[in-house]
């Protein structure tokens, strides 16, 4: 009988959990598919009195994730602790330094210190395999690295975050405002009590970083991604996006420029056309446009334990086969070192929204500035009049430099007449 793959697994909340139970369940299948079989053999968490609904008498218990990571008699160190630094970044490159191949949740950990880890496995001659750091339950990983191996990527994006995705989702079709949807999401699990890693974009962040040294053979960089949230995003903006023919997303998005990479996660108006317009609720969905397969677009459950589990479950039977290819698409010596796009020189089309008073001149006033910083007009949205009262207007511009439209709404919110500071959305185009 084939060596079985013995694994240790630190972590044994939601995700670490719902991976022993996928193995448990799944145990022939997973045999037949990699010629041999995959063995949890030791296991390390916090609190080892707490019931969790697994058997774990036939298995070593670790207090100390490093002590497991060092520990002889595993071939693979599965961490699903989380966070950036602390247990369980030591816990990886102890592992790693051990000869063990690592497969990881964390993508927070592989934004800052990804290269890091690439290189030191790489030289170890182990695995890092990170699937279910990125969109949960979509294979996006395999896709860009082997599948699309044969392809520049143009641009990746999508939607990364549930949370977020859901919250929008619901604003859209209840009309209530962001504070209310948030509430209702923490009260059904969706968003954590401090839900401000997901709605402040940083999760998307982590998730973009990461997505992007895969779709272009270069170091991670956290630090260049240009990140804003949802927490400005109106019940009435999502009613205006409608109207116009949008729908509001906060999309994690990665191009090659002539200065770099440009790395930017927010708020996006997407065309009601377009595939992930129409991914709702706690979906994730990536799109990658690419030379020679052209667009392909992945969409599934981006969290929750079985999807997670599954992906952990997929690079595990990867390493059980011998199958080794490089962390991000390159070999971690040739990673490319690429500066970060300023975000000054996106350029692209606006969606703004003013509350101004209702009164003569005002519009002239608002067109004027935005003329003398270069930003034209496409279009402009005015629901009934208050004179003397504030109105809302909502302008539509054509494409151009974000240097300028900053510069141009700092003049429209210096102006008497505008009461409130102007919303400002992107609009992205496929």
């Amino acid at each position: 009988m084939p060596e079985p793959l013995r694994i240790a697994v630190a972590g044994l909340g939601t995700v670490g959990a719902g991976t022993l139970k996928l193995l448990a369940a799944q145990g022939k299948l997973l045999e037949a598919r990699c010629g041999r079989p995959i063995r949890v053999v030791a296991v390390s968490a916090r609190d080892k009195g707490r019931d969790r609904g697994l058997d774990l008498k036939s298995v070593q218990w670790f207090d100390d994730p490093v002590a497991m990571a060092k520990a002889p008699g595993i071939d693979v160190f599965v961490e699903v602790i989380g966070g950036a630094d602390g247990a369980a970044r030591t816990a990886c490159e102890a592992a790693i330094a051990s000869g063990k191949s690592v497969v990881t949740a964390n993508k927070a950990m592989l934004a800052l210190h990804g290269a890091a880890l690439a290189e030191a496995a790489e030289a170890k001659g182990v695995t890092l395999a990170y699937e279910a750091a990125v969109a949960g339950g979509i294979p996006i990983i395999k896709a860009l690295r082997e599948g699309l191996a044969a392809n520049s990527v143009k641009r990746v994006y999508g939607i990364l975050n549930g949370t977020c995705n859901y919250i929008l989702t619901t604003m859209r079709q209840t009309g209530r405002d962001f504070a209310d949807v948030l509430a209702e999401a923490q009260a059904l699990g969706y968003a954590e009590a401090d839900p401000s890693f997901d709605i402040d974009g940083i999760d998307t962040a982590h998730k973009l970083a990461v997505l992007t040294a895969v779709a272009f053979g270069c170091r991670t960089n956290f630090a260049g991604v240009h990140v804003e949230g949802i927490r400005q995003v109106s019940a009435l903006d999502i009613r205006f996006a409608d109207e116009l023919g949008y729908r509001i997303k906060l999309l994690g998005l990665a191009r090659r420029t002539d200065k770099g990479v440009e790395q930017r996660v927010h708020p996006c108006l997407v065309p009601v056309g377009t595939p992930i317009a129409h991914v709702e609720g706690v979906f994730n969905a990536v799109v990658a446009e690419t030379d020679f397969a052209e667009t392909n677009v992945f969409e599934g459950r981006g969290a929750g334990a079985g999807p997670t589990a599954s992906a952990i479950v997929a690079d595990l039977v990867d390493i059980a086969r011998g199958a080794k290819v490089p962390t991000f698409a390159v070999p971690a010596a040739q990673l490319a070192d690429l500066p970060a796009s300023p975000m000054a020189s996106h350029v692209g089309a606006y969606y703004i929204r003013l509350t101004v008073v209702d009164k003569p001149g005002v519009i002239a006033d608002v067109t004027a500035i935005l003329r003398d910083n270069e930003v034209s007009l496409e279009s402009m949205l005015q629901r009934g009049r208050s004179p003397g009262e504030t109105v809302p207007i909502v302008l539509v511009t054509h494409e151009t430099r974000e240097e300028n439209m900053a510069r141009a709404l700092a003049k429209i919110a210096a102006l008497d007449t505008v009461a409130e500071p102007p919303c400002m959305i992107r609009i992205e185009e496929p």
